[in-house]
């Protein structure tokens, strides 16, 4: 999943695309580097992100679909986004997928128009939000507790007719970076749920802050971690950086087929 954020202040590519050209470039890269979805984000969700309006998430959001659509029209298009509103605008202008932050939790109508429009659905823990999930991360248990979160949040999906489900553990999301570290270590629980796995971990600061470097030297760290997370059980993979995923991916399909024959 390549990711493509059309807000000025994303933490690592906000604002960097000044054109419709340089954007439908990007997204030709990554279709090219071998992405099955393009996600895109209008509302940054970096920790204390300033509050963007529905209007304006769609102004800048609905374009690009249209865009993106006109030049690669069998591209599969996700919405990064946690309002029903956003989603069902999107949905109607051609989105094959909706990737919720809150999973439902800051918009009582999203899991109903993700049912309405039939759509796959994916769903991330977090706490609070953007701007207060990083002071919300007192857990006794994390892995229990988010384990019981998506229990109840998936049994809330299926029973409005939602069966297409992804989890994604939220990293970054309402935890600390030792937190960040333990989810991703236990991850292998979450197959308990027996639904897809997301793991979203590129260029994050658990990363560049472990090795004190920057967001923009994370690629290796990205790519240590993304073979972790496959390890452990992901079936997604969320990133910047395509080319350098699908290549992870080959690799570990390559290993694991190799033990598969002896």
């Amino acid at each position: 999943m390549g990711i493509l954020n059309v807000t000025p202040n994303s933490f690592f590519d906000g604002g960097k695309y000044k054109s419709e050209s340089e954007m439908l470039s990007k997204v030709g890269k990554m279709l090219n580097d071998g992405a099955t979805f393009i996600d895109i984000g209008a509302y940054s969700s970096k920790p204390s992100a300033e509050f963007v309006s529905e209007e304006e998430e769609l102004q800048r959001i609905v374009p690009i679909i249209n865009l993106i659509l006109e030049y690669y029209p069998e591209t599969l298009i996700s919405i990064d986004t946690f309002r029903s509103e956003v989603a069902q605008v999107c949905i109607e202008n051609g989105a094959a997928l909706i990737n919720d932050i809150s999973a439902g939790n800051l918009d009582d109508n999203m899991l109903e128009i993700v049912a309405k429009y039939n759509v796959p659905y994916i769903m991330m823990h977090m706490r609070g939000t953007p701007q207060t999930m990083q002071k919300m991360t007192s857990y006794d248990n994390i892995v229990k507790e988010m384990l019981l979160y998506f229990s109840e949040r998936v049994a809330q999906a299926r029973s409005l007719g939602i069966n297409d489900l992804i989890i994604d553990p939220g990293f970054g999301f309402a935890k600390t970076l030792d937190q960040n570290y333990e989810v991703l270590q236990k991850m292998e629980m979450f197959e308990l749920l027996e639904l897809p796995l997301l793991a979203g971990v590129s260029r994050k600061s658990m990363i560049y802050k472990t090795l004190e470097s920057s967001a923009e030297e994370a690629l290796n760290g990205t790519t240590v971690l993304n073979t972790i997370a496959l390890s452990k059980g992901a079936k997604i993979l969320r990133v910047h950086d395509v080319k350098e995923a699908v290549e992870c991916v080959a690799l570990f399909n390559k290993i694991n087929n190799y033990s598969e024959v002896f």
